[in-house]
């Protein structure tokens, strides 16, 4: 490396001593290093040309157009198909899901209603059918604590 050019600097400068005649007009470019201190160097481009020179090639950054028409948009997913279980929300569908009997006790309702929320809860479905888990969620809870009121008075 040249004293006082960066290594990109000194290659140009020996590519240009060694093919005179590729010689690129002057256009006035004037570099200089900003940043030397954080750990990179980073060379700035002052001119009004358009790059007509290794130096401004190498710098000219422009997003190449026909790259641009090859970027293709991913297709949106479809949604997920809904559960056949989430579609039953009337009172005896879901005390039909639960099964529940009078011979239930608290513990076994305790454990249907474990159950239930493992396959019901509305964290455990898809954001699109929340709605439709949190009212099986609260029916089935309702369901099960009338049960419990119920074997509790027997």
């Amino acid at each position: 490396m040249l004293l006082g050019q960066s290594i990109f600097q000194s290659v140009l400068t020996r590519l240009d001593q060694e093919n005179p005649g590729d010689e690129a007009e002057d256009t006035g470019v004037e570099f200089r290093i900003r940043s030397l201190g954080m750990g990179f160097v980073a060379a700035t481009v002052e001119t009004d040309v358009e790059p007509a020179s290794r130096t401004d090639a190498y710098l000219a950054f422009e997003p190449d157009p026909e790259m641009a028409e090859l970027e293709v948009e991913p297709e949106p997913e479809a949604p997920a198909p809904v559960p056949a279980h989430l579609l039953r929300l009337s009172e005896r569908e879901i005390a039909e899901d639960l099964g529940l009997s009078d011979a239930d006790t608290e513990t076994s309702l305790g454990e249907k209603r474990r159950q239930f929320a493992k396959a019901n809860h509305p964290d455990r479905v898809a954001p699109e059918y929340r709605e439709m888990a949190t009212v099986r969620m609260t029916t089935a809870n309702l369901l099960i604590d009338r049960a419990i009121k119920n074997s509790f008075w027997r």
